[in-house]
């Protein structure tokens, strides 16, 4: 899951599993806060449970100053009445397996449904953002895609449509979070542990100087409110860390001791572009079992960027199926 801070704080889920040393897989999910990529709070354990076990037990962590942002795996009645029930918000994907039925429609083009049946002893009012958005790469590549938001956020004045789908573009900040811990940290390297025990100590150590280096990089910017934390390069920020311990230089400063660090100056001599243009890749095909084997062939293999044109509009006959998970 991750988080952003809007007028609230918003969180996004999401799951990653590290390979261990005997192919088996682990299965984490996080609760990062997007624009820091900081973590909130985190479940791992075997890949055998599916998601919505390990996000109930993120439940504990939310409250009514977030909004929380999930994928599609994520769309499940008791898991968004419980997140509900929570006090927090929920913008959530929703999958074509569900059949919302219209019981208000509104004037930005989203309607009002209720979820629920059969499962919830009093049905949870939902709204129901349906859009379909144009992608137009670099190399003139047009694909089209339908989406479907559900949200608590019922009022369509203070919380136009459109807003929504473009903030729920956020959420890949999880897997930016994820990607800094499984391959910018573990650089290809699998978890080494033959135990249980073993394995919780590798992932909390991830964990922990993952979410150290995120706080070097907020100590940085202390005074500086002139650059937002996206700027930040997290590559830099592990190799000054790395240099910094490997070489034992700039540990212990000689003068006075400030929130910067050596860490934060060379975050801050090396930003990220001010103004970065949306990218698109396709999800990389690692190994035969795959997931995303249907995908080969549909996206570029390199980055692109891209343009994207979203349409509100009511899908009478329902959504159309994704062609991969």
């Amino acid at each position: 899951m991750a988080a952003t801070r809007t007028a609230c704080r918003v969180a996004v889920a999401c799951g990653s599993t590290p390979w261990t040393p005997w192919r088996r897989v682990l299965r984490l999910l996080a609760l990062v806060e997007c624009g820091t990529r900081a973590l909130i709070t985190a479940a791992f354990g075997p890949e055998s449970e599916r998601e919505l076990p390990y996000a109930k037990r993120l439940l504990p962590a939310l409250d009514k100053t977030m909004l929380l942002l999930a994928g599609a795996a994520f769309d499940g009645n008791e898991f968004l009445h419980a997140v509900h029930q929570s006090g927090a918000r929920f913008l959530v994907r929703s999958g074509a397996r569900r059949v919302p039925t219209s019981a208000e429609h509104l004037g930005d083009g989203s309607y009002i449904a209720r979820i629920g049946y059969g499962v919830l002893r009093v049905l949870l009012p939902v709204r129901v953002i349906e859009a379909t958005l144009t992608v137009t790469l670099a190399d003139g590549t047009v694909r089209t895609e339908q989406w479907r938001l559900i949200t608590n956020l019922l009022d369509p004045v203070k919380y136009p449509a459109t807003e929504l789908v473009d903030l729920y573009h956020r959420r890949w900040q999880a897997e930016t979070a994820y990607f800094s811990i499984k391959a910018t940290m573990l650089d290809g390297r699998v978890l080494r542990s033959h135990s249980i025990d073993g394995l919780d100590q590798e992932v909390y150590a991830l964990l922990t100087a993952y979410q150290a280096l995120i706080r070097a990089s907020d100590d940085a910017l202390t005074g500086r409110p002139d650059i937002p934390m996206e700027r930040i390069s997290f590559t830099v920020l592990l190799a000054a860390a790395t240099d910094t311990v490997t070489a034992s230089h700039g540990i212990f400063p000689s003068t006075l001791v400030d929130l910067v660090g050596t860490i934060g100056l060379a975050a801050l001599s090396d930003l990220l572009p001010a103004h970065r243009r949306q990218r698109v890749k396709a999800h990389t095909r690692k190994n035969p079992t795959s997931k995303y084997g249907p995908n080969a062939g549909q996206h570029p293999h390199k980055a692109q960027n891209y343009t994207v044109r979203t349409t509100v509009a009511f899908f009478a006959y329902g959504l159309n199926s994704r062609s991969w998970p």
